[in-house]
């Protein structure tokens, strides 16, 4: 059974920096592409960042300058980076990732989240 798990939330002052990471466990091929997502209390879920298989990376608006996605293959895991913080990337972490669980399946996968508090 596959699961991702998140880590490395927490409270951090307003300019501050965090690195969440993404692990994957269980028995699977690959990993495709995996984002990040974010979601604030009374908001909807929202893209921050992704990245592809091959570590091509994408990022919303918000995130650009300040965030960083990266992923390291050998240990089925992808991080995010994030400096500058600022009291409204408080939210719920969450990560998403495709899974490759059959020669041709990839199947989709959430985390359950980490919570990142910003504020001084």
């Amino acid at each position: 059974q596959v699961q991702l798990v998140e880590s490395g939330g927490g409270l951090v002052q307003p300019g501050g920096s965090l690195r969440l990471s993404c692990a994957a466990s269980g028995t699977f091929f690959s990993i495709n592409t995996v984002g990040w997502y974010r979601q604030a209390p009374g908001k909807q879920r929202e893209l921050v960042a992704v990245i592809t298989s091959g570590a091509s990376a994408n990022y919303a608006d918000s995130a650009k300058g300040r965030f960083t996605i990266s992923r390291d293959n050998a240990k089925n895991t992808v991080y995010l980076q994030m400096n500058s913080l600022k009291a409204e990337d408080t939210a719920v972490y969450y990560c998403h990732a495709y899974i490759q669980t059959g020669q041709a399946t990839f199947m989709p996968f959430w985390g359950k989240g980490t919570l990142v508090t910003v504020s001084s």
